[in-house]
């Protein structure tokens, strides 16, 4: 049985944040597509060309298209589907094996209460990643974290007043020194407070300069090699803040970040912003990368845990109706 068939049978109360969140990407480059398979009488070129428009119209990325059709067609001849009908499931199924790729995929990070766990906060400037660190600095203080702020971005104007304010908001303590420190120094001090006052979780803001990879690349590489020496085993998880509303410049930031650190998860920020929400699909099948955490709203707990069952009923609610 496949994940179409057993999420229909689940209770998708906890779903609906996803439905909500994902309007304009189901009302948007999806809105056609129930239409498409329900208006065709037989499977042909026209109709996968028609498919491979609208996935690529969501921001599925264009790679990633094309060989999900030609996995659409084979299936299609291996089992003998004639009836465009029965395609949803077999799309909806298809996305699923995209994202999971036969692995294990753990949205959580890789934290645990009771020891020195650091988190790296990367992205370009304007994506949100200040305000996500505030929404997961809230999202763990509630766990029972005792969270310490980092304001590592010490080149951008407002940036360290910024995350102080957030601090504030959230209640939680947070380091940081006048403009134009050396980021390495915040990141010193604030773990060397972490480890002296029993804190749980450290979360550092970085420079997003990314207009000179160079300077970033030697920048991100200090402030690693410090935290690595100062807390063994730290950063614990590097997540890169990518806003979903840019499309397949999110891609470009991606690609580009993770030739300079290492990223081992994306937030996706504003995903009820936009109507392409299919970058998801294309982070995690041309990178390899999971998501971590997406945006739906605006509010301090309106940052989610990801999970792909969820985000797959929010694009297909529509072919979910009993």
């Amino acid at each position: 049985m496949g994940f179409f068939s057993l999420f229909k049978k689940k209770d998708k109360s906890k779903a609906e944040k996803y439905k909500l969140g994902l309007f304009k990407t189901r009302e948007g480059a999806f809105n056609s597509l129930k239409e498409v398979l329900d208006g065709k009488d037989k499977i042909d070129d026209d109709l996968f060309d028609s498919l491979e428009e609208i996935f690529i119209q969501a921001d599925i990325g264009v790679e990633t298209v094309v060989n999900f059709i030609d996995a659409l067609r084979d299936e299609c001849d291996a089992k003998k589907i004639t009836d465009p009908k029965l395609l949803s499931e077999i799309i909806i199924d298809k996305m699923f094996e995209i994202y999971l790729k036969g692995e294990v995929v753990n949205a959580n990070l890789n934290v645990e209460k009771g020891r020195l766990n650091v988190v790296l906060f990367v992205g370009v400037n304007g994506v949100g990643k200040t305000t996500s660190i505030a929404k997961i600095a809230n999202m763990y203080k509630k766990l029972g974290y005792k969270v310490l702020l980092a304001a590592g971005d010490t080149f951008r104007a407002g940036a360290i007043e910024q995350l102080e304010e957030w601090a504030k908001r959230v209640g939680v303590d947070i380091v940081s020194k006048k403009a134009g420190s050396d980021p390495s120094s915040v990141m010193y001090d604030a773990i060397d407070k972490a480890k002296k006052e029993g804190y749980d979780l450290v979360l550092c803001d970085t420079a997003g300069r990314l207009q000179n990879k160079v300077n970033l690349m030697n920048e991100l590489q200090k402030v690693n090699k410090v935290i690595g020496e100062i807390a063994p085993g730290n950063p614990c998880e590097t997540l890169l803040t990518i806003d979903a509303t840019t499309g397949q410049n999110g891609m470009i930031q991606a690609k580009a970040f993770s030739e300079i650190t290492h990223v081992t998860g994306v937030i996706l920020t504003k995903l009820d912003g936009t109507a392409k929400g299919g970058i998801v699909l294309a982070i995690r099948d041309q990178m390899g990368i999971p998501i971590k955490f997406i945006g739906l709203g605006e509010k301090l707990d309106d940052l989610e845990v990801f999970d792909i069952e969820q985000y797959l009923y929010g694009l297909f609610a529509d072919f979910f109706t009993e």
